[in-house]
């Protein structure tokens, strides 16, 4: 017992030094975004291409990634210390892996992957420069064909949307 007493010290000590060097190693827990910037409002977003769905699957997909983030708070227009404007330049579509039933007579694919191409800027309301200057991400999806191709497509770049703006977020809070 005695042994047992004289070791928690020495024991306790190695734990205390340890989270301390990791402390002093420049590791921190919370948001790098600027202090002074708290809020965000998700201006509509603009579609240049021909996806019926693009525009609200975007701006969901920020929403909920930023909040997701939690570094700042989703807010409207009028409320917000910068606002996020982009647009949607690019969807493609292609079939990844084919699937035929008829002796590869047909050609029909199985699986499908959509990209979305995503610009945007994050600008301070009255100021010139922007807060992060215009930027192109991309998110991609791979999805299978099973009943109805055209729900499953819109899965498909609901979740596509969802990787670009996670890489949106991720360029907008840690932009210093």
């Amino acid at each position: 017992m005695l042994k047992i007493k004289a070791k928690l010290p020495v024991a306790l000590l190695a734990v205390t030094t340890s989270l301390t060097l990791l402390s002093g190693c420049g590791y921190h827990m919370g948001s790098l975004m600027h202090p002074q910037i708290k809020t965000i409002a998700i201006a509509p977003i603009k579609n240049n291409t021909l996806e019926p769905y693009g525009s609200a699957a975007m701006r969901a997909a920020l929403c909920e990634q930023f909040q997701f983030d939690g570094s700042l708070k989703v807010v409207s227009l009028e409320k917000a210390d910068c606002i996020l404007y982009g647009r949607i330049t690019q969807v493609t579509s292609k079939g990844t892996i084919d699937d035929s039933y008829d002796n590869k007579q047909t050609y029909r694919p199985s699986e499908w992957e959509v990209t979305i191409e995503f610009e945007f800027e994050v600008v301070i309301p009255g100021r010139k420069k922007p807060l992060v200057n215009k930027r192109v991400v991309a998110g991609s999806a791979k999805y299978q064909v099973m009943a109805d191709q055209a729900v499953t497509r819109r899965r498909g770049l609901k979740q596509a949307c969802i990787n670009a703006a996670r890489d949106t977020v991720v360029y907008t809070v840690e932009a210093w």
